[in-house]
């Protein structure tokens, strides 16, 4: 998601350089070749600013250092501006100072709009990190809940059971219910979905077929392609492989578990 962020936030950038520049040159075709001289330099300030200068040193509350080093970064960048002034004068106005777009020979415009841009990310960045983190604290908020309760809650003949996490060796979908397959007791039927029986679990249980969840604990051994619960040999699909045997080989039950050829 990140990703898809950072893109936008670099296209709408290109676009409202490319436009400004471009009302002062009369024309867009030269505003975007500029540009696309420019841009690489405003985005290597901006990769350098928050990938390195902001996480090593802002964050870690180390001041000094981030304003030391953020006075070079202008400095050079500034530098390299000039260098796409010198290469501008060379490309578009055949050496001749008189014939650039003002805007483009302002080297303190072109930084403060450099700046601008960088900071801009740097806030968007910022905002991306605190709203993961919410995110992060209401899943563990979420999954200490669970892990104080203990116990699973379905609907079953009208009434609702109470099933301890630590007793469930699998749950299963089976044609329009879901079977609770407990280690100490007989099957438990329900017609809640698979999926939001999911969200109420913990996160010792992985899902490793569209219609079959397993308690980790309960697993003694498991392969690519198989998962043992005793004598009991439940499939791992193609679609859940990869994250499933990732989780498989995290889970704290692993020391305890066979894993097989």
């Amino acid at each position: 998601m990140r990703k898809y962020y950072q893109i936008t936030f670099w296209t709408i950038t290109f676009v409202i350089l490319t436009l400004s520049v471009g009302q002062s040159y009369g024309g867009y075709a030269q505003s975007f070749f500029f540009v696309t001289f420019l841009f690489p330099v405003i985005l290597g300030t901006s990769v350098f600013f928050n990938s390195f200068l902001v996480p090593k040193y802002l964050l870690n509350r180390r001041f000094f250092k981030f304003i030391q080093y953020s006075l070079y970064t202008l400095i050079f960048s500034v530098y390299l501006e000039i260098l796409v002034l010198t290469l501008s004068l060379v490309v578009f106005a055949n050496y001749r100072y008189d014939q650039l777009n003002p805007k483009t020979t302002d080297i303190v415009f072109l930084s403060v709009i450099m700046y601008f841009f960088v900071f801009g990310n740097t806030i968007l960045l910022l905002l991306q990190k605190y709203f993961q983190g919410q995110e992060r604290n209401r899943a563990l908020e979420s999954e200490q809940d669970k892990q104080k309760k203990g116990h699973l809650i379905v609907k079953s003949e009208r009434k609702n059971i109470n099933v301890e996490f630590r007793t469930i060796m699998y749950i299963e979908s089976v044609g329009n219910y879901v079977k609770i397959n407990p280690d100490d007791g007989k099957p438990i039927m329900t017609k809640e979905k698979i999926s939001s029986i999911e969200e109420k679990l913990t996160n010792n249980f992985i899902r490793i077929h569209r219609s079959i969840i397993v308690n980790a604990d309960q697993i003694t051994a498991f392969n690519r392609e198989w998962v043992n619960i005793n004598d009991l040999e439940l499939p791992i699909s193609r679609k859940y492989k990869e994250i499933a045997l990732n989780r498989l080989e995290i889970s704290g039950s692993v020391a305890s578990i066979e894993l097989k050829p």
